[in-house]
């Protein structure tokens, strides 16, 4: 049942989706009060039409909506709108990677030339796998040039690239990067990267409203996304867009992608070992260490440390790592977290597996990242607090 919340605004209305339904050790009154008092500011500072926020406590779930999917029809966000999640792709990806390699299909430490001929000669004869889902290849550069208007221009592209430092020494943030992971986890596994991504990832973790090609009957929930200058626009497909940055969803579905990564080291089957070990850490920039695509902090984390972490220098220019020999395990206590933006859309995921709770926020307009981990963060210190105290 859901439950509609008339704040003490008018400019919102929040609705409270219970998803796994139960009463919670965190009130959930409070936790709606704290989660208002933070995302309705936000939404008026950065004039955001609307956003849906996904907590996770101790396996129970829950979704708060704000606002409106689209200005012009006013339909409110709910249980079954999609958003564009951007970057947090990646996370789904490196999961997609991270199988192939626990079933045997591909080595993670083998170069990436070994799995498409069309690469051999080239200078992804000494890049590994790994180096590609660390953002450590060399230099691979945010985005494809210009000119690379298809999946033949994409390839010929890595044919011609080369680094600009030695792999594995600096890293630079790179969607093409993963894209090369993508490509080659799906060869791997002898398919392509969009229905084995339904099949082997979002089927077996129950998510019904997630997809890198959105049906006709589903269309109708796909939000309107806004610019930051209030244009409407949505998402246009280009090369290799699947394995970035392709992925349409709903808060619940993506909050049960958070939860199967808070619980994976608890669990044994391939899947949960395989998102498991995505959380090992590879690479140490500064207070940030780099798991597979997910960023890591000790935890606790101070709010600058993490607005650190995601700043623009680390997002945009390339950066020298330390390379951890041997890698950090996955289960310590550590938070981790992923952006992800399209033009018209912002993502923020963080979840701190040892103390069971996680945060997604998903807005239908561009606005700063530094706004969205300030408010994840401000979220989950309250997730902890409550927890702490058994409220």
């Amino acid at each position: 049942m859901r439950l509609k919340l008339f704040l003490t605004s008018l400019l919102f209305a929040c609705v409270v989706e219970p998803l796994t339904g139960g009463a919670t050790a965190v009130g959930s009154d409070r936790l709606q009060t704290d989660i208002a008092q933070t995302i309705k500011p936000l939404m008026a500072q950065y004039g955001i039409p609307g956003m849906a926020v996904g907590v996770v406590v101790d396996g129970r779930e829950y979704v708060f909506d704000f606002g409106v999917a689209s200005k012009a029809t006013q339909k409110p966000v709910d249980a079954n709108t999609l958003f564009e999640i951007g970057s947090v792709t990646k996370t789904f990806t490196a999961t997609l990677a991270s199988y192939a390699h626990i079933a045997g299909k591909l080595s993670l430490a083998d170069d990436a030339s070994a799995y498409l001929p069309q690469l051999r000669g080239t200078s992804f004869d000494r890049v590994t796998l790994l180096e590609l889902g660390t953002h450590t290849s060399g230099g691979l550069p945010l985005q494809f040039p210009d000119d690379i208007k298809t999946d033949g221009d994409a390839l010929r592209f890595y044919q011609q690239w080369k680094p600009t430092h030695d792999p594995g020494t600096s890293r630079t943030y790179s969607n093409p990067s993963i894209m090369l992971l993508g490509l080659i986890s799906a060869k791997s596994l002898g398919g392509n990267f969009t229905p084995l991504m339904q099949s082997t990832i979002f089927a077996p973790l129950g998510l019904k409203h997630t997809y890198i090609d959105v049906p006709a009957q589903e269309m109708a929930n796909y939000a309107q996304g806004y610019t930051k200058s209030d244009a409407p626009i949505r998402m246009t497909n280009g090369p290799l867009f699947a394995e970035a940055y392709g992925v349409r969803t709903t808060a619940g579905d993506l909050l049960h992608f958070v939860d199967a990564n808070i619980g994976a080291t608890n669990h044994g089957g391939s899947l949960a070992r395989a998102i498991g070990a995505t959380h090992t850490g590879y690479f140490r920039l500064g207070a940030m260490t780099q798991d597979l695509i997910w960023e890591q902090y000790a935890y606790p984390v101070r709010l600058d440390t993490l607005l650190a972490g995601n700043s623009d220098h680390v997002l945009f220019d390339a950066n020298p790592v330390a390379k951890l020999d041997p890698p950090i395990p996955a289960g310590g206590d550590v938070l981790l977290n992923k952006t992800g933006s399209t033009n018209g859309f912002s993502a923020y995921v963080a979840l701190v597996p040892t103390k069971n709770i996680g945060v997604v926020l998903l807005a239908n307009k561009s606005y700063p990242i530094a706004a969205r981990v300030t408010a994840g963060y401000q979220i989950l210190r309250t997730l902890a607090r409550d927890v702490a105290y058994g409220k």
